[in-house]
């Protein structure tokens, strides 16, 4: 006999039991089980007063928070409305289904509150249980920058002088100090922005031009550990800040949340500039860097002459002999790039016989740059050509282009939620903790007060199969239990 379903509306839902609707295998329940979101109530005490109405759990916003960026939802307002609708997710949070959902505004006001250090944080913490799980190395790290669009417009631009716009933006940040009431709520990572051109939107953002698109922008930068792509160190600046100038404060951020020491570094070209080698090798850090110099070398103005390598340096001298045979003098310092400046005189440089092949200034001598502390500079340049450096900068490029595609296809990487460098610098760590917690997931890591362990097994073996045939830092699941596989590059 056939049955026919009549739906009514219950008066009564005792036997209702959220935790017998979400299955034992949901991702969801997995992410209680290894990270403990309890600290937040102690790490944000400071921030609620003794009197007055009573706030929602500080652990519940979080928890909204993650699954915002879990699930790259739309907007808080989404989140909102489908929380209701989401048994897994009421499970997840810890309500009822009737309790009454909150407001959206209550997780703006919860960021402006706490500020980003409650978020640096979770990241920190999660981080420290990928090294427990034995997901970091720790010694071997990439690293690589990539923009993200800002939530303004190239309208809210306006330009003027250099002067106009630094009294423009005290202004500006006058006026939102009172309108917003931020109080102790900064920048930490404030980078120096255009300086012609400030958005009236977003003034924490920057022009930035990128395959001929110019749009305001951040940037983001990461190290990402050689052993599994796990995040262990985020920087969020103005997008016209430089990528070679954050190699080191990316190297301390991850030895402090790692307790490892770096042992060699790996980055592309822009990475391998002569301060960064020299860093490198005053801290006998290993240097994998691209050379910034051999991008140059051939292209342009110096295409077809003889390059720096073509100079031989006299130590006992300090001097350098051309490849004519004539001798280059130290005539210049530039304090700025802390180098120096040699060069034969221009009349003896006219009357060369290879000027053609040296140089193609106009009536001037060809000049050689040695920087300070030049033999460590050199010692790195060695190190950056070896096959071992080869091998890991093609290693990088899968590794972390795919953290990248990761964080840009499935949390909303490249388009900022939020405007102010300290909301985009929120939205950088809650994306880097969630891929951190889906490694965790994939390699079957334990609870979060676990003792420390070994690398763990997956424990699907469909998983296991995918694995196999994939790099591992390509393969994901969401809080669906969908399976992603992101081959793709940022």
């Amino acid at each position: 006999m056939m049955g026919q379903h009549q739906p009514q509306n219950e008066l009564f839902s005792y036997s209702v039991n959220l935790d017998k609707r979400v299955r034992c295998d949901h991702p969801l329940r997995r992410i209680l089980q290894v990270v403990d979101f309890s600290f937040v109530h102690g790490a944000v005490a400071g921030a609620y007063g003794y009197n007055g109405h009573e706030s929602v759990d500080p652990v519940i916003i979080l928890k909204m928070m993650l699954l915002l960026f879990l699930d790259n939802v739309e907007s808080e307002r989404e989140l909102m409305r489908i929380i209701a609708e989401r048994l897994d997710y009421l499970w997840f949070l810890g309500m009822g289904l009737d309790d009454e959902i909150p407001d959206h505004s209550v997780l703006s006001k919860a960021r402006k509150r706490w500020g980003p250090e409650l978020f640096r944080d979770l990241f920190v913490r999660v981080v420290a249980q990928c090294v427990d799980a034995g997901l970091v190395r720790g010694d071997k790290i990439h690293m690589d920058g990539s923009l993200v669009d800002a939530d303004a417009s190239k309208a809210s631009v306006v330009k003027g002088s250099p002067e106009l716009i630094a009294q423009l933006r005290k202004v500006y940040e006058g006026e939102e100090r009172k309108l917003e009431d931020r109080g102790n709520v900064h920048n930490p990572n404030m980078e120096k922005i255009n300086e012609r051109a400030m958005s009236t939107t977003d003034p924490d953002s920057a022009l930035v031009n990128k395959d001929g698109n110019c749009r305001l922008r951040f940037k983001h930068h990461r190290a990402v550990d050689d052993a599994h792509g796990v995040i262990t160190a985020v920087k969020t600046t103005a997008g016209d800040a430089k990528e070679n100038g954050q190699m080191m404060a990316l190297v301390v951020q991850h030895e402090a949340n790692t307790e490892v020491e770096v042992t060699t570094v790996i980055g592309d070209c822009q990475y391998g500039t002569a301060e960064n080698m020299r860093a490198c090798a005053q801290q006998d850090i290993r240097c994998h860097l691209g050379d910034f110099r051999e991008k140059q070398e051939g292209k342009g103005r110096r295409e077809g002459i003889y390059d720096e390598d073509d100079f031989v340096y006299a130590e006992a001298t300090d001097t350098y002999r051309c490849p004519a045979g004539q001798t280059l003098t130290r005539r210049k310092h530039k304090t700025k790039r802390r180098a120096f400046e040699y060069a034969a005189a221009a009349s003896v440089c006219r009357a060369c016989p290879l000027r053609s092949q040296c140089t193609r200034a106009n009536g001037t001598a060809r000049s050689i740059k040695r920087h300070e502390g030049q033999e460590w500079i050199d010692r790195a340049r060695g190190q950056s050509r070896s096959h071992a450096a080869v091998r890991d900068r093609i290693r990088r490029r899968w590794l972390m282009e795919g953290s990248f595609a990761d964080a840009a296809n499935n949390h909303g990487f490249k388009r900022a939620r939020w405007r102010r460098l300290w909301r985009q610098t929120i939205q950088d760590y809650m994306i880097a903790t969630v891929q951190n917690i889906r490694i965790l997931l994939r390699h079957g890591a334990g609870p979060a007060n676990a003792a420390a362990r070994g690398p763990a097994s997956l424990e699907n073996s469909d998983l296991t199969d995918v694995a196999s045939s994939c790099p591992p830092q390509m393969i994901f699941t969401t809080s669906r239990g969908e399976l992603i596989t992101t081959c793709s590059s940022n």
